[in-house]
């Protein structure tokens, strides 16, 4: 069992004081048999009020309503959490789905269907033209075999950049471009998946890793893909591995762009746009 520590500020400062509009906050993990969380705190400034939801998918929600106008926004999540997960390759797909291409069972579809629908139809041939040069899709290949080797190429084919801006780089920019951030990387492989007729979903949380590197310091998104037998597995194309302990989800989603930490609006003068601060720190303790 590894204990870890997540602090995660994010701050904007404005030119103005500024009404702001209610705010999303996707920061607590999800909890299960490998996540416990000990505790969890929220401090945000200006005076709010906050109220805690689950989602359609189970995702830990936090909507907070701001009382008065303010030139600065800060808020701080600091959550203590268990970590289990010390072996993830400890698992066993059903007999029927060891090798694909397999089809799910009958009675799953209707559940697992939101996950088959591509997100971006249009760069359905740009994808499957990939995957057939990867030699990718082709019959008598171990499910397991197929996925590893989809992840550990995108990290291996494509240069990781860290990008500050919103938003999610279509598959087919990441594939023209050959590069991304990476919720990119994880939108690209969730993509192949689904082409793929492997039911696969997109994952946002946190990454504990050496501070060598670049990613270690902020948010993180990978992706899962539901095998028969274990249920939904997690494979980090950025660092082309299954996730483990040093994976902390916290929100889960069929569209990658569904589950910012943070979303919301103001209302103020036309000025220039807010500086914006995000500081996350996962410490093992």
């Amino acid at each position: 069992m590894r204990r870890l520590k997540i602090t995660h500020l994010t701050e904007y400062r404005y030119s103005v004081p500024v009404t702001l509009h209610p705010h999303t906050l996707r920061l607590r993990p999800r909890e299960g048999p490998e996540v416990h969380i000990e505790s969890s705190a929220l401090t945000i400034f200006p005076a709010h009020r906050v109220k805690w939801h689950r989602d359609v998918l189970d995702n830990a929600v936090a909507v907070v309503e701001f009382l008065e106008a303010a030139q600065t926004l800060s808020i701080t999540s600091e959550v203590v959490i268990q970590h289990y997960l010390e072996n993830p390759l400890d698992f066993l797909v059903a007999d029927y789905a060891v090798n694909y291409p397999f089809h799910y069972a009958p009675q799953d579809l209707p559940d697992l269907t939101p996950y088959l629908q591509l997100v971006y139809p249009e760069d359905q041939g740009a994808i499957r033209s990939w995957l057939d040069q990867l030699g990718l899709g082709s019959p008598a290949m171990q499910t397991y075999a197929l996925l590893d080797r989809l992840s550990k190429t995108i990290a291996s084919q494509f240069a990781y950049t860290l990008r500050e801006e919103m938003g999610v780089q279509s598959p087919a920019q990441t594939l023209a471009w050959g590069r991304g951030s990476c919720r990119d990387f994880a939108a690209l492989f969730v993509a192949a998946c689904r082409c793929l007729g492997l039911a696969s979903r997109f994952v946002s949380g946190y990454g504990h890793l050496p501070h060598s590197e670049q990613w270690s310091t902020t948010t993180h998104a990978w992706a899962e893909v539901y095998l028969p037998g274990p249920g939904w597995k997690g494979f980090d194309p950025t660092g082309g591995e299954v996730t483990g302990s040093r994976h902390i989800p916290v929100a889960v989603a069929r569209r990658p762009e569904a589950v910012p930490p943070v979303a919301g609006s103001f209302f103020g003068m036309t000025g220039p746009p807010p500086a914006l601060i995000v500081d996350v720190r996962v410490v093992a303790f």
